[in-house]
């Protein structure tokens, strides 16, 4: 009998902002970083996940060899409230 293991392809990040300061956790991965602009925290995260894999094969994580990176970015109420 053959058992087939699902590979995750891809890296998420739950992306917020407080206080100034970009966060983005991990979804997927147990991964965190911040930084102080969006283009810092980019940086950051691709930084956070080369760490993540560093010395092990991807595959002993669940992730296939080259995962993409993938975020998504919490718009808070008072941005969007009232709107329809």
């Amino acid at each position: 009998m053959l058992h087939f293991v699902s590979m995750k392809s891809i890296v998420q990040f739950n992306i917020s902002r407080e206080d100034g300061v970009y966060t983005a956790d991990g979804v997927n991965a147990p991964i965190a970083t911040e930084g102080a602009t969006f283009e810092e925290l980019q940086e950051n995260i691709r930084d956070a996940v080369a760490l993540y894999f560093e010395g092990d094969d991807p595959a002993s994580l669940g992730f296939e060899r080259i995962p993409a990176i993938l975020t998504n970015f919490e718009v808070s109420q008072p941005l969007h409230a009232g709107r329809t």
